[in-house]
């Protein structure tokens, strides 16, 4: 199991740079988590997309029809005490911190395209990128 946040999921489920190594993820790694508010920040990735016309309306209710599906069962609850102490020590917003707190408390990784996450949290987080390709071995 991994955490993933929602712009691995975009990437999944929207044509970009990273949809290759979010496919090769999602094969090496089948098992995705993610804190409840993931589906909020997933719909705004999405209309965004709408907006700039790089998605059609049917298009964008798959995307997200297929990524609420990869996390079917897997979503979680994060405490919030946790949450803030994080972004106080951190400086990065709350909700990315969700995903942070999340995968400590599972101790497993967390997959994230966010620079600012991979730096905050070497530990837990990785960068997608570099994700994929350890994974490949």
């Amino acid at each position: 199991m991994i955490v993933v946040d929602a712009n691995v999921l975009a990437y999944l489920f929207i044509p970009g740079d990273l949809t290759d190594a979010a496919e090769a993820l999602l094969r090496k790694e089948p098992e995705w988590a993610a804190p409840i508010g993931w589906r909020e920040v997933f719909r705004n990735v999405v209309a965004v997309c709408l907006k700039q016309k790089a998605l059609t309306l049917q298009a964008a209710l798959r995307a997200v029809e297929y990524a609420e599906e990869v996390l079917k069962g897997q979503e979680y609850n994060v405490p919030a005490e946790q949450v803030l102490k994080l972004a106080e020590r951190s400086g990065c917003q709350a909700s990315d911190c969700e995903y942070v707190v999340l995968a400590q408390d599972l101790d497993v990784p967390l997959v994230t395209t966010d620079e600012q996450i991979v730096k905050e949290f070497p530990k837990v987080a990785k960068h997608l990128k570099t994700f994929a390709r350890s994974s490949k071995r």
